[in-house]
């Protein structure tokens, strides 16, 4: 729930979803009057029933409700599905705004080429304008479902494919990863945030500097520490010689709301459990566990809690 708003597929807040909300409501109220038809049916038959004038009736009944009906349903439902179908599969205008989702096991790595931001776990869109996510897969194949604002599509390793999202209006809308993908494919979450598009021109700008330069003792032996180690290796923070692509980009990670997948908030304390023992968190996660002294590992959280 967002304040008294029932959250879900069938409170759209997209174009996508919109009509693919339709197309569920037409098949609710089609199969309602389907119900009653073969109910009032059943009645009238039971009633009816070995009376040797009503035969002629029975036979009307029959292709009546038994081959007319359904395939009047069948031709409606039909028809209304494909062009559902073929709105979705439209190509994006060349006003939309362009976002690479990267699925891997398991998190999703989000990069905005036309202005050098990347983050993990959120994508940020502009309100009321076209998105086009250009989506691959870094490992197996993993699907993006965002209910409220469109429909589900495939992240495949071999080739991108690219789903056209809006939201009308601001929020956070939640996601999953809907194609099973491994052990922790149940933990692999995403949420869509949509701005005004002047808080998300703020936002981009925010993204794209480099990260904060450590203000005291403890946060400076930290950013010594994050280089030295396999940290470094794996994860990239701009403006230091961390450069790895494994992991996820650290360069504003307290600006995030969750790491892990979304199973831990980017608190202190969440992010000592997730770098002390990530596999007690994430059994099956790459990320190994650091052969980091206590005091080094405090280092390091003064230095990661300032980059936001």
């Amino acid at each position: 729930m967002e304040g008294s708003r029932l959250r879900g597929a069938l409170d759209p807040s997209g174009s996508g979803a919109d009509d693919i909300a339709a197309v569920w409501w037409l098949l609710f109220f089609l199969g309602f009057a389907v119900f009653v038809l073969v109910v009032a049916a059943l009645f009238v038959g039971v009633r009816r029933s070995g009376r040797p004038e009503d035969r002629s009736t029975s036979r009307a009944w029959m292709l009546g409700g038994g081959i007319a009906l359904p395939a009047v349903v069948i031709a409606v439902v039909l028809a209304v599905t494909l062009s559902t179908m073929r709105s979705s599969a439209q190509n994006p205008p060349d006003t939309a705004v362009e976002v690479e989702v990267i699925g891997h096991q398991w998190w999703w790595e989000v990069r905005y080429p036309e202005h050098g931001v990347v983050t993990a776990n959120e994508i940020h869109i502009p309100v009321g304008e076209p998105v086009a996510l250009r989506m691959q897969s870094a490992d197996v194949i993993h699907s993006l479902w965002v209910p409220e604002l469109a429909g589900k599509l495939d992240l495949l390793p071999e080739r991108v494919n690219t789903l056209v999202i809006d939201a009308t209006r601001p929020g956070r809308y939640p996601g999953r990863c809907a194609e099973f993908c491994g052990l922790q494919h149940a933990n692999m979450d995403i949420v869509v945030v949509a701005h005004r598009p002047d808080d998300y021109a703020s936002w981009i700008e925010a993204q794209r500097a480099a990260a904060r330069v450590p203000v005291s003792a403890a946060a400076q032996r930290g950013l010594d520490v994050f280089v030295a180690s396999d940290c470094g290796s794996c994860h990239t923070i701009a403006g230091t010689t961390a450069n790895g692509t494994t992991g996820p980009d650290l360069t504003h990670l307290r600006s995030r709301e969750s790491i892990a997948g979304g199973m831990r908030d980017t608190t202190i304390p969440d992010l000592r459990e997730w770098i002390t023992d990530p596999h007690a968190v994430k059994p099956g996660v790459l990320m190994p566990g650091p052969s980091l002294t206590d005091d080094e590992i405090d280092d390091l959280l003064a230095y990661l809690e300032g980059l936001e």
